[in-house]
């Protein structure tokens, strides 16, 4: 978490800027951005299936060395000032890389603690995570901001390249599956129908999952866009779009608060009975911020609402995977949770460019605006999951096995 982090927010404080410095538009620069989440989209479920049939470690290896090449080309696509296209092509491969962890490092985890027996919350666990994931994004979105500033905009990503190396050799000598056996007795054609079949069974066949699924387009796709917004909007409330460090601020601040709300997860947690009533709090503050950050003309208290967001949503994530991960069964848990990934993605591909262009017509504070508006249909999702009253909803320990 520590190193995948470090090397992925590297960027993530000037990535928009990036591509406006290579020529593109608001609307093709976030169209880039959707290009990538399109790639979340279409190789989510084939890399889930790689996850759980050659193994969580496997997928791990080809994720880190994927996204180091694709990080380099994107920096070749800055410097030759290439066309939309190229942007959209390497983008689509970029994520690719991503889709090679989502699930399969949630899976990796959740077995192990399952086969040594831990005793206590997946909240607790995936808290720390956020936290140090927080710590991680903390000090790379500053030192990526800091680096640009002192050198030009592609030297962040070619560091990003050079730490993701660095995480293959790490994985390739410590990492191990432990508490899941890869099933290699089936031709790949035939292992992905077998998998597919389960993972229908348990995710969208699941009333529970599937409800909680169809509010991930709500919540991570508009959280995508929001997040590459603030850089630029930030930027135009501090009246310098050459401050590149205080873009660097828009990701500090969500990384900081990933460092509160996964501490303050477990804790949110104790104080209902019930998981999604965590989840409902979240994201009714997120609509409520993201609204309030469309309206607001100030640096500072648009600061402070982009905390206060990212709290929010921090304080969502570990519900949400501890939420998922107990009602999904071991074999299957890789690929169901990259289609819970997948459909975050499909929201990614459709708000993105669409609030970009309402960024392009109307500024980033009407895009913001919308995205609260948008983000709100996530609750209805919410509250049907809650209804079927699952025992997961409940739970507070980790469970040693999922009931079919």
């Amino acid at each position: 978490m520590l190193g995948n982090t470090l090397a992925a927010s590297f960027i993530w404080g000037i990535n928009t800027l990036f591509l406006l410095d290579a020529g593109l538009t608001n609307f093709e620069a976030f169209s880039a951005n959707a290009f990538f989440t399109a790639g979340m989209l279409i190789f989510e479920i084939p890399t889930g299936v790689v996850a759980d049939t050659l193994g969580r470690r496997a997928s791990y290896l080809l994720g880190t060395i994927t996204l180091a090449v694709t990080t380099v080309m994107y920096w070749l696509l800055w410097v030759w000032q290439s066309p939309f296209w190229a942007w959209a092509i390497v983008s689509v491969l970029l994520g690719l890389g991503f889709t090679f962890f989502s699930g399969a490092v949630d899976a990796w985890l959740v077995d192990a603690l399952q086969a040594t027996r831990y005793q206590g919350s997946l909240e607790t666990v995936f808290g720390r995570a956020q936290i140090v994931g927080g710590v991680a994004m903390l000090s790379g979105s500053v030192l990526g901001g800091v680096l640009a500033q002192a050198t030009n905009l592609g030297v962040p990503f070619l560091v990003r390249g050079a730490i993701l190396v660095a995480m293959f050799i790490v994985a390739a000598l410590l990492m191990r599956d432990l508490g899941f056996t890869p099933d290699r007795s089936e031709g790949p054609l035939r292992a992905t129908r077998t998998v597919l079949r389960a993972s229908v069974r348990y995710g969208l066949g699941n009333p529970p999952v599937r409800w909680l699924m169809l509010a991930s387009p709500f919540i991570a796709g508009v959280g995508i866009y929001v997040f590459y917004a603030l850089q630029p909007y930030l930027l135009e409330l501090w009246g310098d779009e050459q401050a590149y460090t205080v873009a660097g601020l828009a990701a500090a601040l969500v990384s900081g608060a990933s460092i509160v709300g996964g501490a303050l997860a477990p804790w949110v947690r104790r104080l209902f009975r019930r998981r999604t009533s965590t989840l409902l709090l979240s994201a009714i503050v997120s609509v409520l911020v993201l609204i309030g950050l469309g309206l607001v003309q100030n640096f500072w208290f648009a600061v402070f609402l982009v905390a206060l967001w990212g709290v929010a949503s921090a304080i969502d994530d570990p519900v949400h995977r501890a939420y998922l991960n107990d009602m999904i069964p071991s074999k299957q848990r890789a690929t169901v949770l990259s289609f819970d990934s997948l459909m975050g993605s499909g929201g990614g591909v459709v708000f993105q460019p669409a609030l970009g262009r309402v960024a392009d017509v109307g500024g980033y504070g009407a895009s913001l605006l919308w995205s609260g508006v948008i983000s709100a249909a996530a609750v209805p999702f919410i509250l049907l999951s809650r209804g079927q009253r699952p025992p997961a909803d409940t739970a507070r320990e980790v469970t040693s096995e999922t009931p079919a």
